[in-house]
């Protein structure tokens, strides 16, 4: 099963690539169908990857969520996933068009990490994992869109108006509310993996909470997000300063993922 997981990991990663390129030649040529063409190769790669981590978990033995190639591979899932579900909703081809960047990225990330499956740690072995790790996956996933969204909003002022990107661009209105309602999916699996965490934590160490550096990050992170909803709902901050924030706090993300497992080795240097 790992060998036809190690396949279908290389496919998915060309079908990205493939869909990443057609997202770019529509908006260079400026033809819809290229962008279902681009649609459909990620909804393709998105079932091929799914596949690829049933394999994965089947050959290990395990949920294929416990080292730094399978989160960033679930992580990649996570993104595609959410991305596809915002383009359908809101008829917005574009969005993929930033997001399959960002995804590309993320599984090539993964396509750099040992491959190797190893036997799980003794407190690694809990019903908690799935859920632990799983409301992760799904957060870091709305919080990329809202990532790309607010990029987007921010590039929105320098489209030309009346011109094709405009044409299929949502006003910045709309824009700011679609990366709203991200934020507040994304912090909603925030939560839930941080407690989830917690209560995994007290099973495994005998304590809630240990200040260990992702855990930390973590409730940065938490903390950062949810001053956005804070001041969007109750100081009506929205438009620029609402992207610059989401901006922030996927930064933030990224370094709770990256940075931390990087330059701040602890009890969760495994993931």
């Amino acid at each position: 099963m790992l060998a036809v997981e190690n396949t279908l990991f290389t496919i998915v990663m060309v079908l990205y690539f493939a869909a990443m390129a057609l997202y770019f030649v529509f908006i260079a040529i400026k033809k819809d169908p290229v962008a279902k063409i681009a649609v459909a190769l990620q909804v393709i790669g998105l079932v091929l990857h799914t596949a690829a981590l049933i394999c994965r978990g089947i050959g290990a033995g395990r949920l294929p969520l416990t080292n730094q190639y399978e989160f960033a591979t679930s992580f990649a899932w996570g993104l595609c996933l959410v991305s596809l579900i915002f383009v359908w909703k809101f008829r917005f081809p574009v969005l993929g068009a930033f997001a399959a960047p960002v995804i590309f990225l993320v599984i090539g990330y993964a396509a750099m990490q040992s491959k190797e499956v190893r036997e799980l740690m003794p407190a690694l072995r809990s019903n908690w994992l799935g859920f632990h790790v799983s409301t992760a996956i799904l957060a870091y996933g709305a919080f990329g869109v809202s990532f790309v969204l607010s990029i987007i909003f921010l590039l929105r002022d320098r489209m030309k108006t009346q011109g094709f990107l405009d044409q299929h661009i949502p006003q910045k209105e709309k824009l700011d509310v679609i990366s709203y309602r991200s934020v507040a999916l994304g912090l909603l699996f925030l939560t839930f993996t941080i407690v989830t965490g917690a209560i995994w934590a007290e099973r495994a160490w005998g304590s809630y909470w240990s200040w260990d550096p992702k855990e930390t990050w973590s409730l940065v992170t938490w903390i950062v997000y949810a001053a956005y909803l804070h001041l969007r709902i109750r100081r009506g901050w929205q438009g620029k300063t609402a992207a610059i924030f989401a901006v922030i706090g996927f930064v933030c993300v990224i370094f709770t993922y990256i940075g931390v497992n990087t330059f701040l080795p602890g009890i969760h240097s495994y993931a």
